[in-house]
């Protein structure tokens, strides 16, 4: 797979200049004495009409595999349906880049739901009409109709022009921008055709859903992660874009979901616990378990101990959350199983950590890589 580039390496050459020259792209490289730097990121960056991947070091040096891996995750943190399971497998995702993939996931599951009938939903409309419908507006009357032979009325209509389809629609015109292949993409816009085309800021955006929209739920999420993970980037009149995502959140993200999928009573925290003065945030809470587990994507080496940061922090957890026995900190393997267990502190506030690692290279489809990693992970949690 030509064009790779791995996390934490150097990116030399026009690539290079270009990250230098897009400010939009410093916050997901590093530069040091104009040498430009991958970090944490991982996903696709186009320039000049050329794809190029940054991807994570899972698997040894194979790029399709660490592709492939990558693309699993990633599908299985954000919880992307596979409304084709054609989608995943292996030659499709060596056939494509990262963000068509997800367009695709994407553009299938809408279409399947647009084909069984469009989402409709009564919205109040205020015209000049020949004839009386719904509620007579005096007002509005007198300051239009003085002369003319119209009535100015308010009235309800069952419409597909609702904010769920112009979000859609929104959607659906944006990636074009971003794939060869629009065919699917296209169908759902002339599925679309009846609804008002407008700019959205996803930021603004205010959908709920219920008994007769929920079907379009997953679309929704999944056209938000694109909306939100593609850069779009313009630079002397070329147009290129990056989809990237920070491998702290989305190892994080994988692991959690995964357990609380395995255990009872887990808690993924999604703000911090006030302890006096203190602020406390620990990723996942397995109370059945009585563990804290902290994710941190980083190089650990098997001759050393956690970071004297992670080491402290695993400590004030354990000294300040209740019924907690053990703490343990949980690294992606690089070169070394790590499988250490020592003690935090002493006398009665001694706090257990457990140092492991979680490998996860694996060679096979979507399906038989989460049984392997789920296997994987009960394994450290329960040993």
């Amino acid at each position: 797979m030509s064009n790779t580039i791995y996390e934490y390496t150097e990116v030399k050459g026009a690539l290079a200049d270009h990250i230098i020259n897009t400010p939009e792209l410093h916050k997901y490289f590093t530069e040091d004495w104009r040498k430009v730097k991958t970090s944490q990121y991982c996903g696709i960056l186009n320039f000049n009409n050329a794809d190029y991947y940054i991807l994570p070091k899972i698997a040894n040096r194979d790029d399709e595999q660490n592709l492939n891996i990558f693309i699993y995750m990633l599908m299985y943190a954000y919880d992307i349906k596979l409304f084709n399971e054609n989608i995943a497998s292996r030659d499709n995702l060596k056939s494509n880049n990262i963000l068509e993939v997800f367009i695709q996931m994407f553009t299938s599951g809408l279409l399947n739901e647009l084909k069984k009938g469009i989402y409709k939903e009564y919205i109040t409309l205020q015209d000049n009409l020949p004839v009386l419908k719904g509620k007579y507006l005096i007002n509005e009357n007198l300051k239009y109709n003085f002369t003319k032979n119209k009535i100015y009325c308010e009235y309800d209509e069952f419409s597909p022009n609702n904010t769920l389809n112009q979000f859609f629609l929104y959607v659906v015109k944006t990636l074009q921008k971003f794939v060869k292949d629009k065919k699917l993409l296209k169908q759902c816009e002339l599925i679309l055709d009846e609804v008002e085309f407008t700019q959205i800021d996803i930021n603004k955006l205010n959908i709920h859903f219920n008994r007769l929209n929920q079907r379009y739920k997953t679309s929704y999420e999944v056209a938000l992660l694109l909306l939100q993970k593609t850069i779009p980037l313009f630079n002397q009149g070329k147009k290129s874009f990056a989809f990237l995502f920070d491998m702290n959140s989305l190892f994080e993200k994988f692991i959690a979901r995964m357990i609380k999928e395995q255990f009872e009573d887990v808690k993924i925290p999604k703000k911090s616990r006030k302890f006096g003065e203190l602020y406390l945030k620990p990723d996942i809470i397995i109370n059945s378990k009585n563990l804290i587990i902290d994710c941190k994507y980083k190089i650990i080496d098997k001759d050393k101990i956690a970071s004297r940061d992670d080491r402290y922090q695993m400590y004030v957890y354990g000294n300040n959350f209740e019924n907690i026995e053990t703490t343990m900190l949980l690294y992606p393997k690089h070169l070394d199983d790590i499988d250490k267990e020592i003690i935090l502190g002493d006398n009665e506030r001694q706090v257990k950590l457990k140092i492991k690692s979680i490998d996860l290279d694996f060679d096979g489809n979507y399906e038989s890589y989460l049984n392997n990693i789920n296997n994987k992970l009960k394994e450290i949690i329960s040993g």
